[in-house]
């Protein structure tokens, strides 16, 4: 990873290629599907990938990047990771801005930081260093301006008594 420009972030990797005239599949890791729409950028194996065409293909999509015209050039991304820019979305949280973050209840008790967050079905979880897992629904502010960023969650009465007990 010692290519990608500090400051992005990994969003997928491609896949197979997809015929003879360079397309290749997208398997996304970010619910954020607009990373491949026409004319996104995205870093792959040293350089700026721009999407030319995109198609839904299942569970994944196949695109064209400008520039990959045939099968050969195609395979030679088949596995390269893909990062982009983080998207400018005041209402998201994101993942890169939880982990390390300072997590706090609107009373201000301090409940340690966020080592880690964990994808679930139901809500993703924020695990704490004390091994706490805090459902994201309960996140209520982010102070992305706060060095280390602070998280202030309203969990429910007990949440936390199994750790502290």
């Amino acid at each position: 990873m010692t290519d990608v420009p500090e400051g992005l972030l990994e969003v997928g990797r491609f896949g197979r290629a997809h015929g003879v005239r360079g397309d290749l599949f997208v398997d996304l890791t970010t619910d954020r599907t607009e990373r491949v729409d026409v004319g996104a950028r995205l870093w792959a194996r040293g350089a700026w990938r721009t999407i030319e065409r995109s198609n839904r293909a299942n569970q994944r999509f196949r695109v064209h990047v400008v520039g990959i015209d045939d099968r050969s050039a195609a395979e030679a991304l088949t596995g390269a990771q893909l990062y982009a820019e983080p998207i400018d979305d005041p209402d998201a949280l994101w993942i890169h801005q939880l982990v390390g973050a300072e997590v706090v209840e609107a009373d201000g008790t301090a409940r340690g930081r966020c080592v880690s967050v964990i994808d679930n079905p139901a809500s993703d979880l924020l695990e704490l260093e004390s091994g706490a897992l805090v459902p994201a629904a309960f996140v209520t502010a982010v102070d992305t301006d706060a060095d280390p960023v602070l998280v202030t969650i309203e969990p429910p009465e007990g949440l936390f008594d199994l750790i502290e007990g």
